[in-house]
């Protein structure tokens, strides 16, 4: 396979992902802040802090508030990271290569990216929020679900899969590095019952409730969450699934070596950690050791398989 190719069919995948992680975010922060009360809501600074858009953020937008916040993450073309952005380039990536995908799976992005580029406006209101995000969502799923009943199981699957599981992975990470630190503070007892509304606003961010829930069986707990987003093996968004799926796809293409040994010692680090040991700056100090190794990874794979003149710019 072309190395441009393999490089837009993972990007592809990450921009829609990060679409649909970025639309989730929203929609679980507003619920988020009608159930706590307004001196302990984290508000909407954080949304920023966890996508990694503080420097541009701070570079251009001088206040953090709900407008502001809203239209930088869903509508401001200016930001590559926001929905409409996102959804556009996941666009222009499908476009340029259409003969190697089914029909559906282009059909469906363009419908996505005009629905997105024509109800924008109305996403930014509070009547017309919910209905837009869940689009969004809904528009994201269905290409993994199209991808997975109609694409031949073949090296395209296997970058597309691959820059799923990347952006996944990264995003659970950033999730719990920014919402734990949003946290209450452990000795102020007559708020530990929002404490717990924040740790399962953490699982919704990732759609991870039910799942914790039948796996677990226990009620919602910071170690017990912190170790079903870290070391759990069956749930899509897991960081040790995803770091599963990557190394089962890497099986699968040539020149593999190094992405290969990075993904392994990951799954080891994972693997060895003692979340009963994690405090809040050694959790942060963790995850933050954890999103290096995760960037060098992309960068093993883009040394592998993508043209170093064409490297897109988004990590």
């Amino acid at each position: 396979m072309l190395s441009r190719v393999a490089e837009n069919l993972y990007w592809m995948s990450r921009y829609v992902e990060r679409a649909e992680n970025t639309a989730r975010l929203i929609s679980v922060n507003s619920n988020l802040l009608l159930d706590l009360p307004s001196g302990i809501a984290p508000g909407w600074a954080p949304l920023v802090d966890i996508l990694g858009l503080r420097g541009d953020f701070d570079s251009r937008i001088k206040e953090s508030d709900e407008r502001h916040v809203l239209k930088f993450l869903i509508a401001d073309r200016s930001n590559t990271g926001s929905i409409l952005s996102s959804l556009h380039h996941a666009r222009e990536n499908c476009r340029t290569v259409r003969d190697i995908l089914p029909r559906e799976i282009w059909e469906e992005l363009n419908e996505l990216y005009l629905y997105a580029q024509e109800n924008v406006n109305s996403g930014l209101t509070k009547r017309g929020r919910f209905a837009f995000l869940k689009r969004v969502i809904f528009g994201s799923e269905l290409f993994i679900g199209i991808l997975a009943s109609v694409q031949s199981r073949d090296e395209a699957f296997d970058f597309l899969r691959i820059g799923r599981y990347m952006e996944r992975a990264d995003m659970t990470t950033r999730i719990i590095d920014v919402r734990s630190a949003d946290l209450l503070p452990d000795n102020v007892a007559d708020l530990r019952p929002f404490d717990t509304i924040q740790w399962v606003s953490v699982l919704h961010s990732l759609s991870a409730y039910q799942m914790y829930r039948r796996h677990m069986q226990t009620q919602v707990r910071r170690d017990a969450v912190l170790r079903f987003l870290f070391k759990d093996t069956l749930f899509p968004r897991a960081v040790r699934h995803c770091l599963d799926s990557v190394e089962e796809c890497l099986g699968d293409l040539k020149n593999n070596q190094q992405s290969l040994k990075r993904v392994r010692a990951l799954v080891r680090k994972v693997d060895r950690t003692k979340i009963e040991t994690l405090d809040q700056v050694t959790l942060h100090s963790y995850v933050d050791d954890l999103q290096l190794n995760i960037t060098k990874l992309h960068n093993s794979l883009a040394d592998a398989y993508f043209p170093k003149t064409f490297q897109q710019q988004q990590a």
